[in-house]
């Protein structure tokens, strides 16, 4: 079996979805980013692949993210099918927010990015 990859350049695939000529919703380097978008989304994934946490945890480990942008970054993480809500039984109610399966497969995307930027010299004004 040839790799998919073979007879074409590093890191593109041999998927149709790869010879658009206009950005898809439907591409997967594009989910992947809308995934990503926003202020602090890959801080509160980061501490998401720590561990389930509350919000008061995540707030505690993130001081300078608002109330408003946690609450507006978990719901589209929610959404996006990264992030699973659990309500704890018990006064006052707990929620406990913790990574898909899915979102726990974006450790391997943020450790790229990482490795990535840790590689790339800042741009000069």
């Amino acid at each position: 079996m040839t790799h998919r990859t073979v007879g074409h350049p590093a890191g593109l695939p041999d998927d149709p979805r790869a010879h658009v000529t206009a950005p898809s919703p439907e591409c997967p380097v594009e989910i992947t980013l809308a995934a990503l978008q926003g202020r602090w989304t890959t801080l509160v994934i980061r501490e998401l692949l720590r561990g389930d946490r509350s919000y008061s945890e995540l707030r505690a480990a993130l001081p300078a993210l608002s109330d408003k942008v946690l609450s507006d970054r978990l719901a589209q993480l929610t959404r996006t099918g990264v992030v699973e809500r659990h309500r704890r039984p018990g006064w006052p109610p707990r929620v406990h927010y913790a990574l898909t399966p899915n979102g726990h497969r974006l450790g391997p995307v943020l450790q790229a990015l990482w490795d990535w930027g840790t590689q790339t010299p800042l741009p000069v004004p």
